[in-house]
């Protein structure tokens, strides 16, 4: 399966700027900066990895003359799984001020760790790329072909390694060894993190709730832990790329529900290796809730690679009426519900609250004009 991707490190680029590519562990953040290196055979790159003992104990010097020894002879620096170098926010802040006319690109696979490390000392001199699994839009084809491919899809996600092979049992074997050895590598690194057997079932708590609202007291009682323990876990899966949250809209809370959330996985492939579910979708009872989930996934990533600037939601009220997907931008609002088959949905309630948004019901037929 070809695919390319639609962000490039030319266009997210800026001079005086450090460029921080945020995304999970195997998505291809080495692979775009090690493009973008190649591609620069006329100019010095410097490209180092975070895992460097000498690289950290120079940046964690703090030293300027020797971290500026370091940068000084190349136009273009990039750091990969840069989240591994403690002080590498305050040493590459003196590496723009002194060249700003200089590249930095820094990658990390975890944003709590990436960003705890950058924090106050790039404020205003960074830009952030955020790199998910690979989009439809980004496979190629023609629309029919796409549309052959959507179950696949909702088996075994849009990891681009996952998408390069083309048997199941080859998926399959690439999912549990992400799942197993790579997916949860930055979340147990943390010293706030003791249990990794609490974590997985946490995890596929979420992953049998996709689509759903969330109770925290409710996977607190199944998991065997307090809902504050839970909260925790929960944020910093988040955090790490694997869960996406997402909050009710509400502007009247005597009708609408405003405190529940829901949560969606960055890719359902991991998804269902969490749940060891790889059954063709007209065997299984969750397929609706995994196109809800694909959907969600599909706008938000429209919504990064267009730098659109959105904000998403779901709606519900107090008596049970709800909207899938919210999309809020600029003062104008998007409802989407996401049908599998070909239901019909009424939008009544939601525009008798909101007389001026748009709405769209989301299937097979049509996603690739919404997209």
């Amino acid at each position: 399966m070809d695919f390319k991707r639609h962000q490039s490190i030319e266009q997210e680029k800026t001079p005086g700027r450090v460029l921080v590519i945020y995304g999970p562990r195997r998505i291809g953040k080495t692979t775009l900066v090690k493009r973008y290196a190649e591609s620069h055979t006329q100019t010095k790159v410097k490209y180092d990895v975070g895992d460097d003992i000498r690289l950290q104990e120079l940046f964690n010097s703090q030293v300027r003359k020797d971290i500026l020894d370091y940068a000084r002879p190349y136009k273009v620096i990039i750091i990969d799984e840069a989240q591994n170098v403690a002080k590498i926010g305050l040493a590459t802040k003196m590496i723009i001020d002194e060249f700003p006319d200089k590249e930095i690109i820094l990658t990390g696979s975890s944003s709590f760790d990436l960003s705890q490390n950058i924090g106050e000392p790039l404020t205003g001199r960074h830009f952030v790329m955020r790199l998910l699994p690979i989009s439809l839009p980004e496979i190629a084809g023609s629309n029919y072909e796409k549309n052959q491919l959507i179950n696949d899809l909702l088996i075994y996600g849009q990891y681009p390694e996952v998408l390069l092979h083309n048997t199941p049992d080859e998926k399959k074997r690439i999912l549990n060894e992400l799942v197993s050895s790579y997916l949860f590598k930055d979340v147990l690194a943390l010293d706030t993190i003791k249990y990794s057997e609490l974590l997985l079932n946490i995890s596929r708590m979420l992953a049998m709730q996709i689509g759903q609202e969330v109770s925290y007291n409710e996977i607190a009682n199944k998991v065997g832990a307090d809902v504050k323990t839970i909260k925790r876990y929960i944020d910093i899966l988040e955090k790490t790329f694997i869960i996406k949250k997402v909050s009710a809209y509400a502007k009247n809370p005597r009708t609408e529900i405003t405190s529940k959330a829901k949560y969606y996985f960055y890719d359902l492939g991991v998804r269902n290796a969490l749940l060891g579910q790889y059954n063709a979708l007209a065997n299984r009872n969750d397929v609706g809730f995994m196109w809800e989930n694909f959907i969600f996934m599909e706008l938000y990533k429209q919504d990064i690679q267009k730098s659109m600037y959105g904000e998403f939601y779901f709606w519900r009220t107090k008596t049970g009426i709800e909207i899938d997907i919210v999309y809020a931008q600029n003062g104008n609002l998007t409802a989407y519900e996401c049908k599998w088959g070909k239901e019909k949905v009424v939008f009544t309630a939601f525009l008798e609250n909101y007389p001026d948004a748009k709405t769209y019901i989301v299937n097979k037929t049509n996603v690739h004009d919404l997209l």
